[in-house]
């Protein structure tokens, strides 16, 4: 497979793409919805995504934290490409992002493009800079705010350009499943992050109480769906995900440990594709 490839982390690109599409079956029903810009929310958010995973990759290489780890190769830690190469990479990913977000602001709010200006920000200084913020565990903050109600609340108001209480709830659940990715990522490398300084929240937390941190947001991705039966009850739909979950949940209680998690990272990944495939359907026929 191709070095770049790798280097984007496929297996992250579903927690891009469900809350755009989550989003835009909200907006169904509420008005007119302009295609072309949820199709630009989708760049935006794909952008965003694999620009971060190049910058992580970049940061993370260059601190040495990447140099001994049980998860996929990462470009820099593993000499597939050089540094500058993938800091460019990430810029480039960024750029495209800015672009496709300066577009879908004019086109509704100028305000959005402080909104796009913060999640690049958040995205690089998530492990770059003298105090990245990924390094004290406010990791989650992040992706639950910009992966879940940003992508989700602003691909509704880029349909419609209106927010909606429906968007809001389902842009939570997007966020919880998107930070159980992490989550168990974070849980897997605790060892080694520990061992170089990356306090994340998993090394905070712990590993038994990461485990059960794990499952809450399983659970409350499914939860939240009831609530936003309230608004559309075909939102209901996205319980025939439920199934999926019970592989990965009991592997993580049953104690996995370094490889054995890449497996459940993958599993977190088709469950959060099929919760949002599934969820995107019963939201547009209900609308």
């Amino acid at each position: 497979m191709n070095r770049w490839i790798i280097g984007s982390r496929p297996r992250t690109l579903p927690a891009a793409v469900v809350p755009v599409a989550i989003g835009a079956a909200a907006a169904i029903g509420v008005g007119p919805v302009a295609w072309w810009r949820v199709g630009a929310c989708l760049v935006v958010s794909l952008a965003l995504q694999i620009g971060v995973n190049y910058a992580n990759d970049y940061s993370d290489g260059v601190r040495g934290t990447d140099d001994v780890r049980v998860g996929p190769v990462r470009l820099v830690a593993g000499g597939l490409a050089p540094p500058a190469a993938v800091k460019r990479a990430a810029i480039v990913a960024f750029a495209v992002a800015a672009v496709a977000g300066l577009a879908i602001a004019v086109a509704t709010s100028l305000w959005l493009i402080a909104v796009g200006a913060a999640a690049i920000a958040a995205g690089w200084f998530y492990t770059g800079g003298p105090r990245p913020y990924g390094y004290l565990g406010l990791g989650e903050v992040f992706v639950f705010v910009f992966f879940g109600i940003v992508a989700t609340v602003g691909s509704t108001f880029a349909a419609v350009e209106t927010i909606t209480g429906l968007s809001i709830v389902m842009g939570c659940a997007a966020g919880a499943l998107a930070c159980a990715l992490l989550v168990i990522n974070n849980l897997r490398d605790i060892p080694t992050d520990r061992e170089v300084g990356k306090r994340t929240l998993a090394v905070r937390l712990g590993d038994a109480r990461t485990r059960r941190f794990y499952v809450l947001l399983v659970v409350a991705a499914f939860g939240l769906l009831v609530v936003a039966s309230i608004w559309r009850p075909w939102a209901m739909l996205g319980l025939v995900a439920v199934p999926l979950a019970y592989g990965p949940v009991r592997t993580v209680l049953g104690g996995a440990r370094a490889g054995n998690l890449i497996a459940v990272l993958g599993a977190t990944g088709r469950l959060q594709l099929a919760f949002g495939l599934a969820t995107t359907f019963g939201l547009a026929i209900g609308g």
